[in-house]
């Protein structure tokens, strides 16, 4: 399976598809705000990278109004945060069979390219 969580208003995650070229190269998108993402997507997210703390953008508007950030949190406050406000999840996340891509940094994005079209 090749699927990518992303945001379809955000110019970083639009990049991204353009840079893998993502319809081209068979990837099934989901825009999390009009799609949210169920528990069992996030579960599969999370077994393939092992925290729902790396899937969780503090970058989130939402973030600060909440008092998160005066919070010590755990591992299931980021797995209810998520699922709660799309927002809280890191984008763009790309799946790939058991390979998971997550954010936007160069590195994460070259990885993510090498394997979209190798």
């Amino acid at each position: 399976m090749k699927k990518i969580y992303h945001l379809s208003t955000c110019t970083t995650c639009k990049r991204i598809l353009e840079a893998v070229d993502a319809k081209e190269n068979g990837f099934v998108l989901q825009d999390i705000k009009t799609e949210k993402i169920t528990a069992e997507q996030l579960e599969e997210m999370h077994a393939l990278s092992g925290s729902y703390e790396v899937l969780f953008s503090r970058r989130s508007q939402k973030y600060r109004p909440m008092g998160l950030h005066e919070k010590e949190l755990t591992e299931k406050d980021y797995h209810d945060l998520i699922l709660q406000e799309y927002s809280f999840l890191k984008r763009p996340v790309a799946v790939v069979g058991k390979q998971i891509f997550i954010g936007s940094d160069k590195k994460t994005v070259e990885g993510l390219e090498a394997v979209a079209k190798g």
